[in-house]
């Protein structure tokens, strides 16, 4: 894998594996439901308990790390019990913003999972599944639908909330990735964790950093640009308004080609 330098004292990043498909949007009318006079909300104090428990938030790298060899038995069995409980659950059922809530965290929750029981591996490219990766692979059953890791993202939270920031809250369980935050989404959290887990992400430098006149950013924000701007000026915008005041002026100012890479190494400790 190519790599590059970028920051001061910033590791190697690895460049993203050239064998990880560009991920589209494909609408699934199937979920574009809500009954939003249901003020009922959906119980996330589970998964909530071991992110507060695990989740490293205050690493010298500004990126969250996970325990995962420090998770017992019982709080495996925590993870497995949430996961079964919320996929019982029909999120059609809940206004869009428990919505909203619901599939971040099941996405999350099932990524645990999945590095759990595969565990130690470096990378979540390196459990198999039936591409390159396990993003495709049906781990989950919600309402009589076979779910995966991708359907949650692009075909449900991408084309049905058009809402950018929905990317900084899948926590891919990459270096390269959103932090995996300290707490659960709820439906009264959700809009204010999402704003601060894009400026965490944008001000550290593995998702922008510009130096000696060169911009590089996370390749999340190519694979996800439709999401994000219509080009890198408009791209450039958005960086701007997630990044510390004496930085953004710096951003807009810049005319050259953003370098573009991921680190996929495991968040952990």
């Amino acid at each position: 894998m190519k790599k590059f330098m970028a920051g001061v004292g910033l590791a190697l990043l690895s460049v993203c594996n050239v064998s990880f498909a560009v991920p589209e949007i494909d609408y699934w009318s199937l979920w574009d439901k809500s009954i939003e006079s249901n003020t009922q909300r959906i119980d996330h104090s589970a998964l909530d308990e071991i992110l507060r428990t695990y989740v490293v938030s205050r690493h010298k790298s500004g990126i969250n790390r996970f325990r995962y060899s420090d998770v017992s038995a019982p709080h495996r069995k925590q993870i497995d019990a949430y996961v079964k409980k919320i996929t019982a659950v029909d999120p059609r059922d809940y206004s869009r913003a428990e919505q909203k809530a619901y599939w971040l965290n099941l996405y999350n929750a099932l990524t645990l999972q999945l590095i759990l029981a595969n565990y130690p591996v470096d990378s979540i490219e390196n459990i198999p599944g039936p591409g390159a990766g396990p993003w495709d692979k049906k781990i989950a059953k919600v309402a009589g639908e076979d779910i995966s890791l991708n359907d949650i993202e692009n075909r449900i939270l991408r084309p049905i909330w058009q809402d950018h920031k929905v990317i900084f809250g899948l926590a891919c369980a990459g270096l390269g990735c959103p932090n995996v935050q300290p707490l659960a989404f709820t439906a009264d959290n959700c809009q204010d964790l999402l704003k601060e887990s894009g400026r965490e992400f944008v001000n550290n430098s593995r998702g922008v950093d510009l130096k000696n006149g060169e911009l590089h950013a996370s390749k999340l924000f190519d694979w996800y640009k439709v999401d994000f701007a219509k080009n890198d000026k408009d791209l450039l915008k958005v960086f701007a308004r997630y990044m510390e005041d004496n930085k953004a002026l710096y951003l807009l100012g810049f005319t050259g080609t953003i370098q573009y890479a991921h680190d996929w190494r495991l968040n952990a400790p």
